[in-house]
């Protein structure tokens, strides 16, 4: 590959804030060989909002606060850089790129999927501007899209008519390997915590029914924030769990609160690729999570680095039990699939297929 021209790949993202789509994508373009590979992060919005290293990668930020706006630069960057291939990732990009693609016969366009569409556009809060309502149809002129799970591929072919041609599975990567946690003092209190948005979807109503019924002492962390936080908090008084839940809205340490619980709890009902989660075994803290779309079943493997149940009454049962894990185990069991190595060649692999 040396003797041969560089695949020039741009990857466009609208902002680099805290986000998995954003972690995983600065974090390709960074990765990917530079000997066969030229990337350029392009950048909707502003440099001051950037929450990434990205100092391996010649970075582009177009100033401005939404994709809408940047189009017309966007376009522009194409025109000037001419990229062998744009990489977009999150649906409403995607769609951007999906409509702009007829103007650059020379370029191929990748979509990269972070959620389950069909799933969103069920939500009772779905927007009505929601690419999930018409990306059948705009979907069509991206040459091929990454999905993050088995089963958002499956989606994209049952509910969108993507055809399985264009469509190519590839989990998130571990992009970081934190120590793994030692094994915890036996306490008479047991410790569990959840990562995630305050929404709907989360699931965090069904988690605090269930550990309302534990009759053994315990301690849940719930970190994150979102438009359920009053509601979630108002749940935690109605099971009188006061002094039994500690909530944080945000934190940079979220690793350092992981090692230090027994186990970390899902309680989605839908999940495209659950980073949190992952995050949680790479540390050794085991998972007990619902059978939910998505992709918890190609990360969770029941017995080794947690539990997959199917309802409140298999979840409880799991809650109860005292298994003793072995941290290194749980580890394993992810890095074995999910390592950076792993992951970029895929990339690698899907990006040389795409320009030839």
């Amino acid at each position: 590959m040396n003797n041969l021209k560089k695949i020039k790949i741009i990857f466009l993202l609208p902002s680099l804030v805290p986000g998995g789509a954003e972690r995983v994508i600065s974090f390709v373009s960074q990765n990917i060989s530079k000997n066969k590979f030229e990337p350029i992060l392009l950048i909707a919005g502003f440099k001051k909002d950037n929450a990434y290293d990205v100092n391996n990668v010649d970075v582009i930020y177009l100033n401005k606060p939404r994709i809408l706006t940047a189009l017309p630069l966007i376009i522009s960057t194409i025109i000037k850089l001419k990229p062998n291939i744009v990489l977009s990732s999150i649906s409403h990009v995607n769609t951007a790129m999906s409509i702009i693609s007829p103007l650059f016969k020379n370029t191929k366009f990748i979509g990269r999927e972070a959620t389950i569409l069909s799933k969103r556009k069920n939500e009772k809060k779905s927007r009505k501007w929601s690419p999930a309502h018409f990306i059948s149809s705009s979907f069509k002129n991206l040459d091929m899209i990454i999905c993050q799970s088995r089963d958002m591929a499956m989606d994209m072919q049952l509910n969108y008519e993507v055809p399985e041609n264009k469509i190519c599975v590839i989990n998130n990567p571990i992009s970081s390997l934190p120590p793994v946690k030692e094994i915890s003092d036996s306490t008479n209190i047991k410790k569990f915590i959840t990562v995630g948005r305050l929404t709907e979807v989360k699931g965090h109503s069904r988690i605090l029914k269930m550990l309302s019924q534990l009759k053994f002492p315990f301690h849940y962390t719930i970190i994150g924030d979102g438009n359920l936080k009053d509601e979630i908090l108002e749940e935690v008084k109605s099971y009188g769990l006061q002094d039994k839940i500690t909530h944080i809205p945000f934190t940079n340490n979220v690793n350092d609160f992981i090692s230090k619980n027994d186990l970390f709890l899902q309680g989605s009902y839908v999940e495209g690729f659950p980073n949190a989660l992952l995050e949680s075994c790479v540390i050794g803290t085991p998972v007990i999570a619902f059978n939910a779309p998505g992709g918890t079943k190609e990360i969770v493997e029941n017995g080794i680095n947690g539990y997959i149940v199917d309802n409140e009454m298999d979840y409880l049962e799991k809650l109860n039990e005292n298994k003793k894990w072995k941290p290194e185990e749980v580890r394993e069991s992810v890095y074995i699939k999910f390592n950076k190595e792993t992951i970029i060649n895929q990339y690698e692999k899907l990006f040389i297929q795409i320009a030839n």
